[in-house]
Order: C-alpha cells, then structure tokens, then sequence
C-alpha cells in the first residue's frame, strides 16, 4: 500500500513538474513575442520620425503636396498599440516615403544635402530593422503557435488559458521595401 502511494505521488510529481516546464516555455515565448512587437514598435515610431525629419529637412526646398504633409502628420500621431495599427503604420509610412522619394528627384538641388542622404540612409537601416524585427516577432508567434498545438502540451496550453497569437501580416503592395535611393 505504501509503494503504491510512492508510485502515485512520484507519478504525481512528474506530470506537476511537465505542467511547469511547459508554463515556463509558453510564458517564455510569450514576452518574447511581446518584446519584439514592442521594439518593431519603437523601430516603427524611430522611421515615422525620420521620414518627418526628411520633410522638415526638404521642407524649404520642395514644393510639398498637400496630402504628403497630411499624410506625415497623420503618422506622427498613430497609436502603434496593436498588429493591425502596426500594419497600417507600415503601410502608411512607405507611401509617404515613396511619394517623397518621388517629388524629391524633381529637385536636383536636393541632390548634394548631405542631411538629405544622411536620413535616406537611416532610415535604410532602420527598415532594415524593422525587416529583422519582424521575422523574429513571426518566428516566435510560429513557435509559440507549434508548441500550443502538439500533444501533450496542447493540453497544457488549453488548460492554462495560451491561444493562438497572431502573425504580423503586410500586404503585397508594401512588402516591397520603399525605394531609399539617395537623389
């Protein structure tokens, strides 16, 4: 009877121990994937800011578009909360970059601003960032996704409350990274 109840206990012990491993792995990729979505977000705003600078710097140069100058305020006061406000961001920010680019190249005199060339190469770097960002945010949420699928430890994500999380999604008219040519 006593070996009984050491067996049971031991086998007791070793499922309690399982659950918590694989808590521990699920709340790991969890602030995982929240810590990359936060540093996409900071990335994000860190672009948003340059392509503002980029039309600050141009600014008395240029003759600007009305929407272009909306279009950048616009994003300046986006809330990067969520996936689908990040998406939007993203989106937004290109086109305003290209549309810039684009009414830009119209001015040979903004050609040799070396500031002009030192925030198109910036922000270079930082979609370059942004790219590397989200596929590690995306790798994570597949991981995250995988384990909360397979057995045994779907049943561990379902009894402890760990759902899907959702990919990072960019439409094929962005995908494409803006055109960062220096004038």
């Amino acid at each position: 009877m006593a070996l009984i109840s050491y067996v049971i206990i031991g086998l007791l012990s070793v499922v309690l121990l399982y659950i918590a491993s694989v808590y521990n792995r699920f709340v790991g990729l969890k602030n995982g994937i929240e810590n990359s979505f936060n540093q996409i977000r900071v990335a994000m705003k860190k672009r948003l800011d340059m392509i503002g600078q980029l039309v600050d710097t141009t600014k008395s140069s240029l003759k600007f578009e009305k929407s272009v100058l909306t279009d950048v305020t616009k994003m300046r006061n986006l809330n990067l909360g969520g996936t689908a406000e990040l998406e939007k961001a993203d989106a937004m920010a290109k086109s305003v970059f290209g549309r810039l680019i684009a009414v830009a190249e119209n001015y040979p005199k903004i050609q040799g601003m070396e500031p002009v060339k030192e925030l198109q190469a910036s922000i270079k770097s930082v979609e370059d960032e942004i790219s590397r960002l989200r596929y590690l945010y995306n790798d994570q949420v597949q991981t995250f996704n995988v384990l909360g699928e397979r057995l045994p430890t779907n049943i561990v994500a379902s009894l402890l409350g760990f759902g899907k999380k959702a990919y990072l999604k960019f439409g094929e008219e962005i995908e494409k990274r803006p055109d960062t040519k220096v004038f």
